[in-house]
């Protein structure tokens, strides 16, 4: 992996986590985004670790570059714990980043070594698979067993994500028009105090309202809710047949909270047939249990394709299990959004 840090410092505590594990090797360190450039211009790199203030240009104004330039690398954003972080972290992950890391502090270097090795483990998981051609976009996975998939759009979307996610939903919202009435509900693994950052960069992706969910909160046609990082999202239905918002705390079987699970199984018991859930990029098998209600309920399950996802841990899982009706890139589910629900 190549680390990029204008501080020595820093450069040579990360190296120091990293060098007693064989299966990680620090391929490079270097201080700032062109040197960087010129490392991947005649080396490669299969991890890169990124600071966001540097001088010159910054980490996230060169990520596209970055990206670019590294053939597939994943670039993990390690950067200072501080509100501007929060919000430059969640840019960078809707950017293309794939996972956000604080700064290591030399009182706290055992934590910070424990958290980045989790990490590396993930994304290097997400490596050992054998290169392949490229997939179609849509590939329906059905057989003549299976219902067709349905071709009208449903009456909610449930969307689940992990690491990888922000910028996976970023590309599925990018091509749904603004006039699409069908509300999504979203729950990415988040620290709490990520999700007003976020909320905001699906705001300005999807060209319509983005709104951390609050308990008693009406499902409204046209907006985006947010699960918060403390809770997951349930739903209850109301007298006059519309449906809200019920907030749940208590932790999930996943492990996770929020947990896509909980969500997936209330649309499976409010909407049954006329819900889509969808499960992106994320480490574990969070969506597993729901989905499966979900999937016994009617309703359809699409889950990201193992080649644009950065770790295929939670839709893995689902099409694993040969709960997918559809395994398709982000944007691809997008424009079968845009298009109506046709594919």
């Amino acid at each position: 992996m190549l680390i990029v840090d204008d501080s020595a410092v820093a450069r040579a505590l990360i190296a120091r986590q990293i060098e007693p594990h064989d299966r990680f090797r620090v391929v490079g360190a270097v201080a700032h985004v062109e040197a960087a450039l010129a490392f991947l211009n005649d080396q490669a790199a299969e991890i890169i670790l990124l600071d966001v203030e540097m001088p010159g240009v910054d980490g996230i104004t060169a990520l596209p570059r970055l990206i670019a330039a590294g053939r597939g690398a994943r670039i993990i954003i390690v950067s200072a714990s501080t509100p501007a972080g929060g919000a430059a972290a969640v840019q960078a992950l809707a950017h293309g980043a794939a996972d956000t890391l604080d700064k290591p502090r030399p009182q706290g270097l055992t934590e910070f070594g424990d958290i980045l090795l989790q990490k590396l483990d993930g994304l290097a998981q997400s490596q050992d698979r054998p290169a392949r051609a490229a997939p179609a976009p849509v590939s329906p996975v059905s057989s003549g067993t299976r219902k067709a998939v349905q071709r009208a759009l449903p009456d909610i979307i449930g969307i689940g994500a992990s690491t990888g996610g922000i910028h996976a939903l970023a590309k599925l919202l990018a091509p749904i028009p603004a006039t699409m009435t069908v509300p999504i509900v979203v729950t990415q693994h988040l620290p709490a105090t990520f999700i007003p950052f976020f909320a905001a960069q699906l705001t300005a992706v999807a060209h319509r309202p983005c709104i951390m969910a609050q308990d008693r909160m009406r499902v409204r046609p046209g907006e985006i809710l947010v699960a918060p990082g403390d809770a997951h999202i349930t739903f209850v239905r109301l007298t006059d047949g519309s449906a809200a918002i019920r907030l749940k705390h208590e932790r999930a079987r996943s492990g996770c909270l929020p947990s896509v699970d909980p969500m997936f199984a209330s649309m499976a018991e409010l909407w049954g047939e006329r819900a889509w859930g969808i499960v992106l990029t994320g480490m574990g098998r969070d969506g597993l249990e729901g989905a499966r209600m979900l999937k016994a309920a009617g309703g359809t399950i699409i889950a990201q394709d193992r080649d644009s996802a950065v770790v295929w841990g939670m839709p893995g899982a689902i099409v694993t299990d040969g709960l997918a009706d559809l395994v398709m890139t982000p944007d691809a589910v997008g424009a079968m959004i845009a298009a109506g629900g046709a594919c």
